[in-house]
Order: structure tokens, then C-alpha cells, then sequence
């Protein structure tokens, strides 16, 4: 027994003998405890007030609004729709798991068969009533959870809140795409945008690309985590403050202009009492204080978003408060500082099945001790610092009328049972009225002009530190689409010279959290690539100067790929952005790799980004032999199909491509295809496929593998690239752990290595991969 064994043991048996214990019947001086807890009471006087006054729930459904609020949030999970087996897995739990749960009941009480969200496209999103203790408790159910924690981790399933999934699918993001995720931890948004970048599995490299952003450093680990999984060569993580995130600039045919973006996602931090179905809390902590104190803030990054997005681009506001101080003040508000250059967009039709109630035009304000106020005229001189004119609603009826605000879309829990949110969608026509500059004469000097005095709800205040932001209001042009940074005025030289895009320089950014290492693009006539490019037979079209790795000197152990556009963005803005992950890793060096001819192996990580440029290598399987390789640890050539045995015989040592193609004739085998990747030993072949990913492909298959059986000859997971499992499913936004807002849990530490493989520390092979002592001779 260990040592903390004995000590929670030791620590049980004082307790029982406390007067207080169990043996009380749970009891301790004379307080009602329930597992150790004392039950909260979901009551809140002043909520219910605060939200019959306003009238934000329909004549007559204020019973049901509030007993929706009362009764424990639905689970929800969401198939990532991206990768072509996305449609096995939907085949896989109707006809498998879902099945198993009809007439099955728990405690008494029968298991609700989970059924599709009937707004969400291609019944790609479903819900069910079973809670997390139910499904972690129960023996009967224990497959369904194993199947939903590995599921999870292998990046195929999002375990998601409802309501959450509304702003992606709103934004209507294509492939060409140029993303913005303003507060986009812990990922479960940015990940369905990754989604949508990738629809068409065929083209490796999307032209499009997804820059999510958090002002929480922890949490952008969580946010690496969540993305990781889906192996895209387009994400980016960056840790900035939303309200002032850094205007970035790209080089366009040499020359430097302002990146816009055509969509964005402000889903913006919020007190959050549309969560109060899964975050508890929320009942006893409820207060009017909380929106106040929000609002500038919403005002503020919703703002940055909209000088941030091109003229036609999109961008969706949301949170997940029901308070108009959050919701549609800071619309309006934006609405009317825009001056015709945004507008709200009707989607009324774009999610058909999806029950909403339009947005409000007329609310009041509220402080904490129940003083009502319903013009900022109104508000005594005191009040001023804590209530701004932008939270009530505009004065003027046809301005109001002009607004549109009932095309926000209002989500109540008691309507389809989900918790509640808001979102607006906004479209812009023009550039925003402070953004608007005349143009510059060629050949002549520029005259000063004045400075242009902020507004009340003026975005920079306070983040006079971008350096970015100011140059940019310099810069000479007619329009934001039009605005180009002069190269003159930037710092071109230093880190980003030689493809090395190392951290910010404190002096122009505060530095906090983890140092990053740098990011270092493979020169061209780098000795390193053309063994990588004979051994594998790569296509001339295969783009090497993507390649990066993150370290300056001693050997590269891994390679990372990115697209040619977040290359850009990397090269180009190294000193005014911290990026703390982006690049998928599609090769790893091997100890005594040179003597297979190639110092580096294929990573299972960047396989389908990497199979399309690879012409050599390969080995077609079919459905049997892929069966054989992953459960077995180094299978001999001729446990292989006669095929497969045939086109392995004769190749030599070094890493291999194992690819599966379905038959369309065999339509009750797997219908989707697989590249795995493998070692071609001196008599056998072996799989270097992460334990969740080899176990997905086995179910798809309809084989279970009993959690913790060995594979012959090996661990059950031998080079799992995952790390050790959290007793609560890895990497899954926890349901009771709200997206935003004041009571949004603290993320996991963020694992040794994550956003970075540590170049510099021990070998990749003793890391995290598949340990090279294992390698078939």
C-alpha cells in the first residue's frame, strides 16, 4: 500500500470515529449534508424579478422557463464532421451502442436512447439524458463510456454544450476562409471551425486558415489540446487580450498589407447565468453587478473584431447570458458607433428545427440592490462609473427600428431543451467610420492629421501598446480593405530573418506565462530535406519551405508542417504576436535512422496531410491486415494478405505508408479509407498508431478491445503519442464546466511539452512516440 493509501485510510478512520460521521447519518452539527455537500437550493428572488421585469420569456412560459432551469443539463456529444469516416462513426453508435441502450435501466430509471439535435446538419450532433456519474458508475453502460472517452481523445467526437454549436454553424465558414476565434477557449467552437476548413478531405491545404485566440495562458494549452486532435495544418493558437488583439499584416506580391479577416467568432466572455442547468453556481452567486461590470469589456472585443473583419465578411457575437446588458446593448451600441458599416443579418432561415425568440428592443438597467433605470438621462452622477450610456437602448424610435434587433436569436432552455444563449450575426457593408482615411498623393507628404479623440466605448482604450493598431491608423489608404502597412515602418529585420520567427520582444508586448520556442522555417537548401525527398518519393508539388521546426540549434527531432497563408502570418508578425502553437508534426527522428538511408520517420499526426505528396513507401492492405497490425505487436510478413506480402518482401527497412482503400462491392465492411503509419522491419511490419486512434479504427471494424487487454507480445499501448487518460475522459470540455464567464473552472495543467515538443530535451523517441526500442530489426 503507498503511502498516500494509508494516509486517506488513517484519515477515514478518524472520521468515522468523530461524532458528525456517516454513523450520524451524514448529519454534523445539525447541518443536512448530502455526499459531504450542502445541496443548493436553485432559488434566486432577485434573478426571477430582474427577468419578469424585462419580459425576456413569452406570455405564459415563465413556469416552464424556470422549471428547465431547475432540471440538470442533457449531455451532448458532436461526431467531428471532417474526416471521411465520419459517417462510420454515426453507423457505428446508431446501429452499436445506441442500439444496446433501448430497454436498459439504471437506478430505476430508463436509459433514454439518444436522439439527434434536430436543428444540427447530417444528424452529426446528438443528446441524451444520461449524466456523467451514470455513465462512469454503471457496468451495463461501462462500453458506451469507454467508447465515449477514446472516442474523445481521438479527436472524433466533441463531447459540446447544445447551445455552444450554434455560433460555427451560423458563421458559414468555407474552406478559402481566413477564421478569427477571438476567445475561442477551451476549443470546442474552434474545433468545429477546423471542421468546416477541412470539408473536403481531398485538398491538404485549404486555402483558409483559423487563428484562435485566448487571454488566458493555461487555458490556451487546454485550447492546443482540443485542436491537436484534429491534425490540421491551418490552426493557430495566439494569447493576446481580445479587446486590443494585434492588427497583423501579410505579405501580398512583396508587399506588406493589413490581414482582414472574412470571419469571425466573438464569442465573448459573460457572467453566464444561461448556464445555470450545468454551472450550479450561478443560483446563489447571481447578481445584476455581473453584467455591469461585463458590458465595456463585450463592447470592447466586439469592437476589435468588427475593425478587424473584411468589407462582406461575418462575423457572430455570443454569450451565454440572457441579460440584454450583454446581449443586445452591446449590438445596438455597436450598431449605432458603426454608422451604417455593420448591419445585423437575418438568419432565421439558416438552421431550420432551431427554436429561438427574437432579440429584445426595449430593456432597462438594473443595479445590484434593485434600483431600476430606464434612460441613461436618468442615472444620477454617482451611478456614473458603473452604468454607461451604451447600456440602454437608443433614444431615437426609427434609429431603434433601422437596428433590426429582433434578428437576434434568443435560446431558452425550457424550448428545446438546452441551456440558454445568445447570438447576433453581423455582416459589415463598409469600413468603420474611425478607420476611414483619405488617400495619400503619390510623391507627396503626408499632412498631419489631428488625432481622432476616442469615444466612450472607444476600442483602444487602455491598450496603448499596440504598436500595430497605432501604425495602422497612420497608414495611407482609402478603406480598411484597402489599408497597407508601409515595410518602411516595420521592423523587417532581426528575428524574422533566415525563417526564424521567434517570441515577441518584451518591450513591445508584455511577456506572460510560458516562454514559447521559436519557430524556424527549413531553409530551402537545408541538407536535412533531400534524403527526406528521395526516401519517400515526395512530389515535386510537396511545398518544403512550409516545413518547420522549434529550434535554432543541436539536431531537429521533429517536423512540423503549416499552410503557405499561416507561413505568412508566422513571418510576418513574429514581434507583435504571441503564438503559442500552430503546425501539425508529419516527421520524427530516429536514433540510427541514417542507416535506413532517412534520419526521420512518418508521425500518424500529420499522416493525411502528408500521404497525398508521397509516391513511395506505400503498402495497400486490405481490411484483414489492417485488423492483424493493430492488434498485434510486430506481425511477421506472412501473417499479411498475399498482396500486401508481395509488395513488402522486397522493400527496405525504414518507415512505411499502410494504406486501406474501402470496397465499394462489400458494403458491410469498412467504407472508409485509412493511412496508417508503420515500420518495415527485417521480418515483420509494425503500426506506430496512438492507442485511442488504433482502437477507433478496431470498433469501426465491429471489434471491441477490452480496455487495458495487451496486444500479443506488447502493452496495449505500445508509442501511444496520447498522454495518460484524466479519470473524467481526456480532453472533453467537462459538462459542467462553463465555456466563459466568471465561473469557468481553471484548466488541467498544461502537459509537459504542449504547444511544443521540447526540441531540446530528451530524444523523441523516449517522449511521447513510439519508442524506437521497439522497432521491428
Amino acid at each position: 500500500m503507498g503511502r498516500r493509501s494509508r494516509g486517506r485510510r488513517l484519515q477515514q478512520q478518524q472520521q468515522q470515529q468523530r461524532p458528525g460521521s456517516a454513523e450520524d447519518g451524514g448529519k454534523r452539527n445539525g447541518a443536512g449534508w448530502e455526499g459531504g455537500y450542502p445541496e443548493i437550493v436553485k432559488e434566486n428572488k432577485l434573478f426571477e424579478h430582474y427577468y419578469q421585469e424585462l419580459k425576456i420569456v413569452p406570455e405564459g412560459e415563465w413556469d416552464q422557463f424556470m422549471g428547465a432551469l431547475r432540471e440538470p443539463l442533457p449531455a451532448t456529444l458532436r461526431i467531428t464532421g471532417y474526416k471521411s469516416h465520419a459517417k462510420e462513426i454515426l453507423h457505428c453508435l446508431k446501429n452499436k451502442y445506441f442500439k444496446e441502450l433501448e430497454d436498459l435501466e439504471v437506478d430505476g430509471q430508463k436509459v433514454e436512447v439518444p436522439q439527434p439535435l434536430s436543428w444540427y446538419p447530417e444528424e452529426l450532433a446528438w443528446h441524451t439524458n444520461l449524466s456523467r456519474k451514470i455513465l462512469r458508475k454503471s457496468p451495463q453502460l461501462e462500453k458506451f463510456h469507454q467508447f465515449l472517452v477514446s472516442e474523445t481523445e481521438s479527436g472524433n467526437i466533441s463531447r459540446q454544450e447544445a447551445v455552444s454549436m450554434i455560433p460555427p454553424l451560423l458563421l458559414n465558414a468555407h474552406p478559402h476562409h481566413k477564421i478569427l476565434d477571438m476567445c475561442a477557449a477551451p476549443g470546442s467552437k474552434t474545433t468545429q471551425l477546423i471542421e468546416m476548413l477541412h470539408a473536403d478531405m481531398n485538398v491538404p491545404f485549404p486555402e483558409g486558415f483559423v487563428i484562435a485566440n485566448d487571454v488566458d495562458n493555461r487555458r490556451c494549452y487546454l485550447l492546443v489540446h482540443q485542436a491537436k486532435r484534429l491534425g490540421s495544418p491551418c490552426i493557430m493558437v495566439v494569447n493576446h487580450d481580445a479587446s486590443c488583439i494585434p492588427r497583423l499584416q501579410v505579405d501580398v506580391n512583396g508587399r506588406k498589407e493589413i490581414l482582414f479577416y472574412d470571419r469571425i467568432l466573438c464569442d465573448v466572455p459573460c457572467s453566464g447565468d444561461g448556464t445555470m442547468r450545468k454551472n450550479v453556481d450561478v443560483w446563489k452567486k447571481w447578481s445584476a453587478l455581473n453584467s455591469l461590470q461585463l458590458h465595456g469589456l463585450q463592447l470592447r472585443i466586439a469592437t476589435r473584431g468588427a475593425e478587424q473583419l473584411v468589407e462582406g465578411g461575418r462575423m457572430v457575437y455570443s454569450t451565454c447570458s440572457l441579460n440584454p446588458i450583454e446581449d443586445e446593448a452591446v449590438i445596438a451600441s455597436l450598431l449605432e458607433k458603426s454608422e451604417g458599416a455593420l448591419e445585423l443579418a437575418d438568419v432565421s432561415s439558416e438552421l431550420p428545427g432551431l427554436k429561438w425568440v427574437p432579440g429584445l428592443s426595449q430593456w432597462k438597467v438594473m443595479t445590484k440592490d434593485g434600483q431600476w433605470f430606464t434612460s441613461w438621462d436618468d442615472v444620477p452622477h454617482n451611478r456614473h462609473t458603473q452604468i454607461r450610456p451604451t447600456m440602454f437602448p437608443p433614444k431615437d424610435p426609427e434609429k431603434l427600428q433601422a437596428m433590426h434587433l429582433e434578428r437576434c436569436l434568443r435560446i431558452l432552455p425550457h424550448h428545446q431543451n438546452t441551456g440558454g444563449f445568445f447570438v447576433a450575426v453581423l455582416v459589415k457593408k463598409a469600413s468603420m467610420p474611425w478607420n476611414k482615411r483619405p488617400p495619400k498623393l503619390q510623391g507627396e507628404l503626408a499632412e498631419p492629421r489631428a488625432p481622432v479623440p476616442p469615444s466612450p466605448a472607444e476600442p483602444m482604450a487602455g491598450c496603448t501598446s499596440d504598436t500595430s493598431e497605432l501604425e495602422s491608423k497612420l497608414a495611407p489608404g482609402i478603406s480598411d480593405t484597402g489599408a497597407v502597412e508601409r515595410a518602411e515602418n516595420m521592423d523587417s529585420s532581426g528575428s524574422k530573418r533566415d525563417g526564424v520567427c521567434g517570441p515577441p520582444p518584451s518591450k513591445k508586448m508584455k511577456l506572460f506565462g510560458f516562454k514559447e520556442d521559436p519557430f524556424v522555417f527549413i531553409p530551402e537548401d537545408d541538407p536535412l530535406f533531400p534524403p527526406i525527398q528521395k526516401f519517400y518519393a515526395l512530389d515535386p508539388s510537396f511545398p518544403k519551405t512550409n516545413l518547420l521546426t522549434r529550434t535554432t540549434e543541436g539536431k531537429k527531432r521533429q517536423l512540423y508542417m503549416v499552410s503557405k497563408e499561416l507561413r505568412n502570418v508566422l513571418l510576418n508578425n513574429s514581434e507583435r504576436m504571441k503564438v503559442i502553437n500552430t503546425g501539425i508534426k508529419v516527421w520524427c527522428r530516429n536514433n540510427s535512422g541514417e542507416e535506413f538511408d532517412c534520419a526521420f520517420r512518418l508521425a500518424q499526426e500529420g499522416i493525411y496531410t502528408l500521404y497525398p505528396f508521397i509516391n513511395s513507401r506505400i503498402i495497400t492492405v486490405s481490411i484483414e491486415d489492417v485488423q492483424v497490425l493493430l492488434t498485434q505487436e510486430n506481425p511477421f510478413f506472412r501473417k499479411l494478405s498475399s498482396e500486401a506480402y508481395s509488395q513488402v518482401k522486397d522493400m527496405a527497412k525504414g518507415s512505411v505508408v499502410l494504406k486501406y482503400e474501402p470496397d465499394p462491392t462489400k458494403p458491410d465492411t469498412l467504407q472508409c479509407p485509412i493511412v496508417l503509419c508503420g515500420w518495415r522491419g527485417k521480418a515483420s511490419v509494425r503500426t506506430f498508431v496512438p492507442r485511442n486512434e488504433r482502437l477507433h479504427y478496431l470498433r469501426m471494424m465491429g471489434l471491441e478491445v477490452p480496455v487495458g487487454k495487451k496486444r500479443e507480445g506488447a502493452a496495449a499501448a505500445p508509442g501511444a503519442a496520447s498522454p495518460a487518460e484524466p479519470e473524467d475522459g481526456p480532453g472533453a470540455p467537462s459538462p459542467a464546466e462553463p465555456e466563459h464567464g466568471p465561473g469557468a473552472g481553471s484548466p488541467a495543467e498544461p502537459e509537459v511539452g504542449a504547444g511544443a515538443e521540447q526540441e531540446a530535451g530528451p530524444d523523441a523517441s523516449s517522449g511521447g512516440d513510439p519508442a524506437e526500442a521497439g522497432l521491428p530489426r
